[in-house]
């Protein structure tokens, strides 16, 4: 089984913001939320128009989020493209 090779780049992180602060700007909406735990960026989930939470990782490099919807615990590995629980 493949593991991420990122997790020394988790940081204890606070969500900047409690909503899509690209997505607001542009007077646009989501369908989820993710944070990055690398600065604490919240964007976009893929499933949104915007994906702002990937356009991040492109800028940033920061390699893994978690998602910081009500209920649910899982991170994403942008770069190894792995779920952890």
């Amino acid at each position: 089984m493949a593991e991420c090779t990122h997790l020394d780049q988790i940081h204890n992180v606070k969500p900047h913001t409690t909503a899509a602060k690209e997505c607001l700007k542009m007077g646009d909406t989501w369908v989820h939320l993710r944070l990055c735990l690398t600065c604490g960026h919240v964007g976009c989930c893929d499933s949104s128009k915007n994906k702002h939470a990937t356009k991040h990782f492109h800028s940033t490099k920061h390699p893994i989020v978690r998602s910081i919807e009500p209920g649910e615990n899982w991170k994403w590995c942008y770069i190894d493209e792995i779920v952890m629980e």
